[in-house]
């Protein structure tokens, strides 16, 4: 029988009186508890919490210990247009599980309503298949995690999949492919240290329930962004070795990271749930409480408010439900040693249905106050689908945010010069120094952007110089998912060529690339696999490919030292190595639009003739040369200067040097030996046709 126990902590909380469940569940009539056996098929016991304290039913299961498999059943009234979905025909997960056990497999069982009459339950019972939660003890304090600090102006991201990283991997065990240990190998984590990487990026790593239309094509949402279980680490990346669980895997993997000196962040997707739409299916939060977890539509409540693009969104403006999330984020932190968030469709967690996005939400102030998350690396999509969506450059001094105006200026700038909306110099000038306009208030740096070409939504670079159109159509939609058409490419050839030149001109382009986003300020981040030359084949949209599509393709990397990815690679290298040579470039501080009078903390803009550009010269032209004085933005000692010179047009320009000696440290040009770096330039540069140049004093 089940004791009173406590209402917190929430979730299943193990102790030496047994086991203490807790759930948020205040408009339920009753909850019970369900005991299965260790495979979580055959129900064994069922248990009415006894306690309801302030919204929380509760209860004590003596001699209870870790590795018990349980769910609950919440009863209560069914009424949709009331925003009411209780049935205690289906079994739900508790949020809080550590570990999960099942999986969904998109069956009509799932579903709280019957198919044919959405507004009456459906009273089958799904307690043998359901997801459920296994109880896990509580982490020692003993062995805390450590964690990792990067300075801001030495932070280099890169965004990768768990899975993907190392499915193919040569180097590490045939066991251990594809999981948290794969990508705690060292032959791993050594590449990524090579080419300057400071903080790995996990796309969804939390446990996620793939949606029915996927699983009923044979596909998986394999990016991860249907999350179910904000507590428990995607089993799937879990090597299943004996003595091991997907949590302690997943611990060890932070420790082997932070060993290196490296940040961990990971995507987390707390705007929406898995449980899709009105049609979707009942897994945990919909049958617990629907009306306290999302936000429901206020003309008709059987229907959710849609802002994240995926048929519902969680309430943050609900109290408990922003408790639920807070508690999510401190116990990856605290006990997964996770060092920060990438928050996916970020404004969704500070918006209300009356106000829109508030940049003192609930969401935003819990994380400025709290003690241990304000300290955490946070990072924001900055926007969603609902209306007034696009806020980038309004989050709150600490965070930094995905920053796309950056990624479409540069490949304008760079691949669209016979089109009539390329980017021009203003714009590339303006981003290559950190979007100022954007985030140049409150106190924020330029850190504060987080400057990339390509992301895992998109095309990867290879791809981005390879193909004018979207290649979709192993997702079974047709191909009009994703974006409809890719800028041109700049080589007049669409898809894979064994044309000589048309190689050598992607070669170039994705070098410009490359050079210009590590070489801007800001925060720049890498797509996983682009330094390799990794190709989707043209599949802008490669969510549900858990195939040789995303994965990575070591094969060569490491044992041809002429091949593509191993050049690309060593580029890439020498351009994290020059970033760190010059903190002018990577300064924390705003630059002054021009010097100063009677001083030298300014960038100085340079037209290839050496003049100053002048307003009009910001509207045409491909070519310039930017300045960054001897002195950073903090203080006056002197130390190099530095000298960028870009040329986006397709013939070479010569460049007059400013005064002094000018030694060249890194063209972007393949066909420029790397033995030439440190060589004097005299008095003009003949900078290559869609490369960047840079020069120190």
């Amino acid at each position: 029988m089940l004791s009173a126990g406590s209402p917190f902590p929430l979730g299943a909380t193990p102790s030496p009186q047994g086991v203490n469940f807790a759930l948020v569940a205040p408009r339920a009539d009753a909850v019970e508890l369900c005991i299965f056996d260790s495979t979580g098929v055959h129900e064994q016991q069922r248990l009415r919490l006894p306690s309801f304290t302030d919204g929380v039913w509760h209860g004590l299961l003596p001699s209870a210990q870790a590795g018990l498999v349980y769910g609950y059943r919440v009863h209560g009234p069914w009424a949709p247009h009331e925003g009411q979905r209780f049935n205690p025909a289906k079994l739900l997960l508790d949020p809080y599980a550590r570990e999960i056990v099942g999986r969904y497999d998109g069956s009509d069982i799932f579903l709280g309503q019957d198919a044919a009459n959405p507004d009456q339950r459906d009273t089958r019972d799904n307690g043998g298949v359901a997801l459920k939660g296994r109880v896990i003890a509580m982490a020692n304090p003993s062995t805390a995690h450590g964690h990792a600090r990067i300075p801001s102006s030495e932070r280099v991201l890169y965004e990768l999949h768990v899975h993907g990283q190392t499915r193919l991997h040569p180097a590490v065990p045939a066991a251990l492919r594809g999981s948290y240990a794969g990508l705690a190998e060292p032959a791993v984590l050594d590449h990524l240290q090579r080419i300057g990487v400071t903080t790995l990026s996990l796309m969804p790593v939390q446990h996620r329930a793939d949606e029915q239309r996927l699983q009923r094509m044979g596909l998986s949402n394999y990016w991860g962004y249907t999350t179910i279980g904000w507590f428990a680490p995607e089993a799937r990346y879990w090597s299943g070795r004996p003595g091991t669980t997907p949590a302690s895997e997943f611990r060890a993997m932070a420790d082997a990271i932070h060993a290196r000196g490296m940040e961990l962040v990971i995507d987390v997707v707390y705007n929406h749930s898995a449980e899709t739409d009105e049609l979707g299916p009942t897994l945990s939060l919909r049958g617990i409480d629907n009306a306290l977890y999302y936000h429901l539509r206020p003309d008709d409540r059987a229907l959710y408010e849609n802002w994240a693009g995926t048929g519902n969104c969680l309430n943050l403006g609900e109290p408990r439900v922003l408790q639920l999330v807070m508690d999510s984020l401190r116990y990856w932190v605290c006990e997964m040693g996770v060092d920060g968030f990438r928050f996916d469709l970020a404004p969704v967690l500070a918006r209300n249905a009356k106000s829109g996005f508030d940049a003192r939400a609930p969401f935003l102030a819990a994380i400025a106050q709290d003690p241990v998350l304000s300290r955490t690396l946070l990072i924001a999509e900055p926007w969603d689908l609902g209306p007034g969506g696009y806020r980038l450059g309004e989050f709150p001094p600490g965070w930094l945010e995905w920053n796309d105006r950056y990624r479409d200026t540069q490949r304008g700038f760079w691949l669209r010069q016979a089109h009539d909306d390329k980017a021009g110099l203003g714009d590339f000038a303006h981003r290559f120094t950190a979007s100022s306009t954007q985030f140049a208030h409150d106190g924020r740096a330029p850190t504060a952007s987080v400057n990339f070409v390509t992301a895992h939504d998109g095309f990867t670079l290879r791809d981005l110089v390879s193909y004018n159109e979207r290649h979709n159509l192993a997702n079974g939609e047709d191909n009009r998912d994703g974006h409809g058409h890719n800028m041109s490419n700049n080589c007049g050839v669409e898809g894979p060529s064994d044309d000589p030149a048309v190689l050598a001109m992607r070669d170039r382009l994705r070098r410009a690339l490359f050079a210009t986003l590590m070489l801007s300020q800001g925060t720049p981040m890498l797509l996983g696999g682009d330094e390799l030359g990794h190709t989707q084949q043209g599949n802008n949209n490669a969510y549900c490919q858990n195939n040789e599509t995303t994965w990575l393709a070591w094969i060569g990397a490491a044992s041809d030292p002429t091949s593509d990815a191993a050049r690309m690679s060593a580029f890439v290298t020498r351009l994290a190595a020059l970033r760190r040579e010059a903190p002018a470039l990577r300064s924390t501080r705003w630059w002054p639009a021009e010097p100063a009078a009677g001083t030298a903390a300014g960038i100085r803009w340079l037209r290839p003739d050496g003049e100053p550009m002048t307003s009009g010269d910001w509207q045409t032209g491909t070519a310039l040369a930017i300045l960054f004085p001897g002195s950073d933005a903090t203080n006056a000692n002197k130390a190099s200067a530095w000298l960028v010179m870009v040329n986006a047009g397709p013939d070479t320009v010569p460049f007059k040097l400013p005064a002094g000696t000018w030694r060249l440290c890194l063209s972007s040009d393949p066909a420029h030996d790397p033995a030439d770096v440190a060589q004097a330039l005299g008095d003009t540069a003949q900078v290559h046709f869609s490369s960047l140049w840079i020069a120190r004093t």
